[in-house]
């Protein structure tokens, strides 16, 4: 395709996206902004949510870790079930026993408000650098294939990115995500299935052998339980997946709005069980993808690998207008129905849980704190996007999503199950010391284990450092309530 196709195309998606947030964002309130009015139907919100939960990470990184890592992925998917499990049967009963608005909100009816501004803060730097990787990832493809060759700057690339996320959700945020999400993941599923559907007519396969041909690659080994030292191992991807769950879903705030949108709890609950059966599968479709887009580069000599893998074949045309048509229009879904969410979860946890402005303003005065804010963290997201263009080499954007999301949900993990399981009260204003000095615990343990103990701990460090911060709050129980 051609540059300018390229930009027609994306011009008319977002004009939709754009139309979408008219229809369904004439009122503006914060009730609409923060939780749609609690009127979202469960089945929109669950299918809204598989694209916010891939992103475009998932869309170009989880194909092109199959040359390296096999399937060793589907273990951390098969973790997720239990994680959702948790989420559905646990949190989220307790979020709407309380009726929250933002989840922190817990941390502070629990422990105090120190424990929940340290609860939020983790949060807003969690999804400001995950939600950062993941547009990182796609404007680096759109700069690569479109604006390149167009002398457009990466930093214009960026901020574009923004302002188109910026221009449907400024005004209903949650309301109209609901719907937007909808229709990105049909287009990212969409564009998945015609992707799988022409590389597998290219190598000769029909859609009824397929199965046989995967089972057969050397690419699809899905289960490690050879080596326990190695971060691969099946009980450490499998619980890490469960934990990953956990944490990156039931208690993420951008996450969480989505499902607290639900009018009832059992729909919430409906929701989850739907939510988790169609993403495990829609996971195993990308592993697929990536023993076919591999072994489709070892035939035609393509030399690009892992994030490079995907873009590279779909771009170059050979497997015909539709397979790039759909591969712009799914990456870019991909993406931005994880971004959006994103933006809108941030602009509300740091209203609420950091400004309080529900308590301390008018309803007034709060939609226009809210839309500054949305602006701000807008801006933010550009800055740090363009101190990613320099600061990563390693072109496996997801490993360095799940790492980092290791270090920074951990505290959130030790607080929420110190807070679940047991009954004890904290000594709240040195609760932040205790999750600032769990990660900085597991980072040393984590890059000196191998020496240590012999074994990597790889996305396991998400467990160790919620137990650091367990056992910290362990040490700062009161003796009197």
């Amino acid at each position: 395709m051609q540059p300018y196709q390229i930009l027609i195309l994306i011009a008319a998606y977002f004009g939709v996206l754009i139309l979408i947030s008219y229809l369904t964002g004439k009122g503006g309130s914060n009730a609409e902004f923060f939780q749609a009015n609690k009127q979202a139907p469960w089945y929109l919100v669950a299918f809204g949510m598989i694209g916010a939960s891939l992103s475009g990470i998932t869309f170009i990184s989880i194909p092109g870790t199959v040359e390296s890592d096999s399937f060793s992925y589907f273990q951390v998917v098969l973790g997720y079930t239990v994680g959702y499990a948790v989420i559905a049967q646990v949190l989220l009963p307790l979020y709407y026993r309380m009726n929250l608005t933002s989840i922190y909100t817990y941390l502070d009816s629990r422990f105090g408000n120190s424990s929940y501004k340290t609860g939020a803060s983790f949060f807003l730097l969690s999804r400001v650098v995950g939600s950062s990787f993941r547009l990182f990832l796609v404007a680096n493809v759109l700069q690569l294939i479109v604006f390149d060759s167009m002398g457009v700057p990466y930093y214009v690339t960026v901020s574009l990115t923004i302002l188109l996320i910026w221009l449907y959700t400024f005004k209903s945020g949650i309301k109209t995500i609901v719907w937007t999400d909808t229709l990105q993941t049909f287009f990212m599923l969409l564009a998945l299935g015609i992707t799988i559907y022409f590389i597998s007519e290219d190598l000769g396969l029909s859609l009824g052998n397929l199965m046989n041909y995967l089972a057969e690659s050397e690419n699809s080994k899905m289960f490690f339980f050879e080596d326990w030292k190695s971060k691969d191992h099946f009980v450490k991807q499998f619980l890490s997946g469960a934990f990953i769950a956990i944490v990156m879903t039931g208690l993420d705030q951008d996450m969480m709005q989505k499902n607290l949108t639900c009018r009832s709890l059992k729909d919430a609950q409906k929701n989850m069980f739907w939510f988790t059966i169609v993403l495990v599968f829609v996971n195993f479709l990308f592993l697929a993808l990536g023993v076919l887009l591999t072994d489709y580069a070892d035939l035609n000599g393509v030399t690009e690998v892992r994030d490079d893998l995907f873009p590279a074949i779909a771009a170059s045309g050979e497997l015909g207008i539709a397979v790039a048509i759909f591969f712009i229009l799914g990456l870019i879904a991909a993406a931005y129905s994880s971004a959006d969410s994103a933006l809108t979860a941030l602009t509300t946890s740091f209203s609420i849980d950091i400004l309080e402005i529900e308590k301390k303003y008018s309803e007034e005065k709060q939609v226009k704190i809210r839309k500054q804010i949305h602006i701000a963290i807008s801006v933010i997201l550009i800055l740090v996007m363009l101190a990613f263009k320099y600061a990563i080499a390693d072109k496996s954007v997801i490993n360095k999503l799940f790492q980092f999301a290791g270090y920074t949900y951990g505290p959130l993990l030790g607080l929420y199950s110190f807070g679940l399981f047991t009954k004890w009260k904290v000594k709240d204003k040195l609760v932040p010391l205790v999750a600032i000095a769990a990660p900085v615990l597991s980072y040393i343990i984590s890059i000196n284990s191998l020496m240590w103990f012999g074994f990597e701990f790889g996305f396991f460090i998400l467990i160790l450092n919620g137990l650091l911060t367990f056992l910290g709050l362990i040490l700062l129980r009161r003796k009197h309530d």
